[in-house]
């Protein structure tokens, strides 16, 4: 328990004294500007990290009669070179949110871990010679210090490492699960290979034929592999996504990567898979030969494309370049014909159409005795492909564009795969035998035979089949970076369960995810792979959900302070630490909500914290007094105009986090301590809700003034304060907002809204700050009520 007291801020802020070990110019300086007329965030920050971590303040309560909510964020990568203020941001997000249901009465579980197998560990362990295990070790250190100065209120007793061989043996035992069911197996398929790093690279892992780590050249080639049969389950991936709460883009995303088709299979023959090069040049050869339309008797140029995904079906397709983008694209490049069959605009790339919402045209025989003009798609698909079976030359076809699962990487650095080769079949491990540890090595060189760097190590390859002495050979392919992030959610359920992947009670208890917070560059394969993960899981009892994250949200990425994305090549990296170092945690914390919507990309300022770190510093005196008491009167009136400001405050900051609307909720409590700073005497009754509700979005802030005003217990658990109906009602006119004198946007504000909380709701608008940020602002002209015109110019 922390126990309420003065802090010795006379001697510990006073001029002249000397710099405090352990803290930074910056942060000396800043707390030396003048005498308790600065939030002290170097003193106070860390004081209450150690507070929550000592106490475990945020350990979440299996089976507490409470509501639960479960909140997590993507599975952060622990890379060399930290987190930046982009990676902060989601993770931010969550903890406001988090820390507000905790007050609000919900049983919060809101935990972390690490995604920390991979590529890029394996390839500065070639170039450097330390073990990956090491620089994982120190990156994840690294993280792990920059998430709790960041103030996250993590379940720390939860972490979870990808690496650790308690972790993976359950990997592992998912893969035998799969492996039982038939659902993993070896084929000879085309893959990206990678000769420089030797290994099998994803799709995603490729960027225009070079390899996304190291820049090296990729072929495609033939090569055994184990394959997941995630085509399986391509119904029920596609049909089950209205179960969940996802972004439309997200969704749509998925739908097309499954892409599921209903049609006709007409005269042909299965060919082999090859993949189709999205954004690849529409190249192809006329073959000289043609085919014949069954229903209309027409012939039709066979050519050979390099865009055509040959595992899609039978290999062959049938071209509608009115209304098919890559098909649009091939006719245009080879001056083919261009017939619409769908009605609904001209037949060109601008002008694509809904093929399910459209009406058939042009689509009735020479003889006019079959027509299917007039029908839309499904009625139309139907009696076509009717009409050929009753001929014999058709029959329906359902096709999908989903390919099953490439699961394995010639890599050293990554999960064993739990099976041993003996006369020439595969063989599971025994389930007690898990997990099959990764063997120490200091050579982590591609074998020379399209094999991982494991097969150079004979001492572990070579062994006996489990239970025999019979000679067998382990496998030595790994496991893709996918596999533990298809299912840490549930391990953070039970982390330390030797026994189990997960008790089935408290699996129970916790799931589905309630919110899943990350960015849109997983929104394809990594829910993908998760969601068929937990099906496969569910299909044998061992989850209790159809669907792994009931609600999703994308937070927009946050670019560099010349705009473009963030990445150590443009030297535009900004991290969090140089930041805070300056500003403390908690302006960060602000700054990173306030900059925008949740959702919109937006570029950094680092000299805009300044403008949040003024408004901590106004909340500091409003309610601190210069010798560090508190500043509030418990014998004094509150002004009805001041108690309307603090009960829209909390009434707009609650339905503002409700919705994950972090900028203008922050843009409310401005305009509330703007109105309180007004009083002479600051009435407890009113500052205590004000911290309160401002507490989720600078908790080091919030804790120390409650401890101040005396109240030895934390305040993370102390009820979320309700507003009074009959005080928020207000008079609401509408601003018009300029930009040099361009309308960019209208706010509704109450009547009478001051010039400083007219600008802090403009600023928290992403239609203003758009056209402001990055500039200076010049000249701010304000007509109460109407008008607020910000006169910039390019700094």
């Amino acid at each position: 328990m922390l126990e309420p007291r003065e802090p010795p801020v006379r001697t510990l802020f006073a001029f002249g004294r000397r710099l405090q070990p352990g803290m930074t110019r910056a942060a000396n300086l800043a707390s030396l500007s003048g005498p308790m007329s600065r939030y002290p965030f170097a003193e106070i920050e860390p004081r209450w990290q150690r507070y929550w971590e000592e106490r475990k303040t945020f350990r979440a309560v299996d089976y507490s009669p409470k509501p639960k909510y479960y909140c997590i964020d993507f599975f952060p990568y622990p890379s060399g070179s930290g987190l930046h203020v982009g990676h902060l941001e989601g993770y931010t997000a969550t903890d406001m949110l988090c820390r507000y249901k905790r007050m609000r009465g919900w049983n919060v579980l809101h935990c972390t871990g690490w995604d920390a197998f991979g590529l890029p560990a394996e390839e500065y362990a070639r170039r450097t010679g330390v073990h990956p295990a090491i620089t994982t070790r120190e990156n994840i250190a690294n993280f792990r210090r920059q998430m709790k100065r960041a103030g996250l209120s993590h379940d720390w007793d939860r972490e979870v490492d990808t690496t650790d061989p308690a972790y993976y043996r359950w990997t592992q035992w998912i893969f035998l699960k799969l492996f039982e069911r038939g659902l993993a197996y070896v084929a000879e398929v085309p893959v990206n290979w990678c000769p420089e790093l030797g290994t099998v690279l994803a799709n995603e892992e490729v960027i225009d034929g070079k390899s996304e780590v190291g820049g090296y050249d990729v072929i495609r080639k033939p090569m055994r592999q184990w394959v997941l049969k995630i085509t399986a389950y391509a119904d029920r991936l596609l049909d089950d996504l209205q179960l969940v709460d996802w972004p439309q883009s997200t969704l749509e995303m998925q739908r097309n990567w499954i892409g599921r088709s209903i049609g006709a299979e007409v005269e042909t023959a299965k060919k082999s898979d090859l993949q189709r090069q999205e954004e690849h040049e529409k190249t192809g050869v006329f073959t000289g030969g043609h085919a014949v339309n069954p229903v209309n008797g027409e012939r039709l140029p066979i050519w050979i494309a390099d865009y055509v995904l040959m595992g899609y079906g039978t290999g062959a397709i049938m071209a509608v370049p009115g209304h098919d983008e890559r098909d649009w694209a091939f006719a245009r490049a080879h001056d083919l014909p261009i017939r619409e069959v769908v009605k609904g605009g001209d037949v060109t790339r601008e002008a694509y159409v809904d093929l399910e919402a459209g009406i058939a045209v042009n689509s009735t025989t020479p003889d006019r005795s079959f027509s299917i003009d007039g029908l839309r798609a499904a009625a139309a698909i139907g009696k076509i492909t009717a009409w050929l079976e009753q001929r014999g030359v058709g029959k329906k076809a359902i096709n999908y564009k989903l390919r099953d699962w490439l699961f394995s990487r010639q890599r050293y650095w990554g999960e064993p795969i739990p099976i041993v080769w003996a006369d020439g079949e595969p063989h599971a491990i025994p389930e007690q035998m898990l997990p099959v540890a990764l063997p120490e090595t200091q050579s982590f060189k591609p074998s020379g035979t399209g094999e991982s760097p494991l097969a150079n190590l004979k001492g572990w390859v070579e062994t006996t089949l489990p239970g025999t002495s019979q000679p067998a050979r382990r496998e030595t392919n790994t496991m893709p970076q996918w596999a533990g992030s298809c299912w840490y959610y549930l391990r953070f359920l039970d982390p330390n369960n030797g026994e189990r992947l997960v008790d089935p009670k408290l699996e129970k208890y916790w799931m589905p995810v309630d919110l899943y917070v990350g960015g849109a560059e997983h929104a394809v394969l990594h829910l993908l792979y998760a969601r068929f993960w937990h099906k496969v899981l569910f299909d044998a009892g061992l989850v209790s959900t159809p669907e792994p994250f009931m609600k999703l949200v994308h937070q927009g990425t946050i670019l560099g302070e010349d705009g473009s994305k963030m990445s150590k090549s443009r030297e535009n990296v900004v991290s969090p630490d140089g930041v805070m170092d300056r500003y403390g945690a908690d302006a960060v914390r602000l700054y990173e909500m306030f900059m925008g919507p949740l959702e919109a990309s937006k570029p950094w300022n680092t000299k805009s914290v300044e403008g949040v770190t003024r408004f901590l510093d106004r909340v500091w005196r409003l309610c601190i007094r210069e010798d560090g008491k508190a500043a509030v009167d418990d014998g004094a009136a509150a002004p009805l105009e001041a108690r309307r400001a603090v009960h829209r405050a909390i009434r707009k900051v609650t339905h503002d986090l409700d919705d994950l609307k972090f900028n203008t909720a922050i843009s409310q409590l401005m305009i509330c301590v703007n109105e309180l700073v007004k009083l002479d005497r600051r009435p407890k009754s009113l500052i205590e809700p004000l911290v309160l509700i401002l507490s989720p979005f600078a908790p080091h802030l919030a804790e120390e003034i409650w401890n101040r005003l005396g109240h030895a217990e934390t305040l993370a658990y102390v009820t979320w304060p309700a507003w009074d109906e009959s005080l928020v009602a207000e008079d609401v006119v509408t601003v018009a907002v300029q930009v040099n004198g361009k309308l960019r946007s209208t706010l509704e504000l109450p009547a009478g809204t001051d010039e400083a909380a007219a600008r802090a709701a403009a600023l928290a608008d992403e239609r203003v700050t758009r056209h402001v940020n990055g500039d200076r602002i010049r000249k701010v002209i304000y007509v109460p009520d109407k008008l607020l015109n910000f006169v910039v110019t390019n700094s």
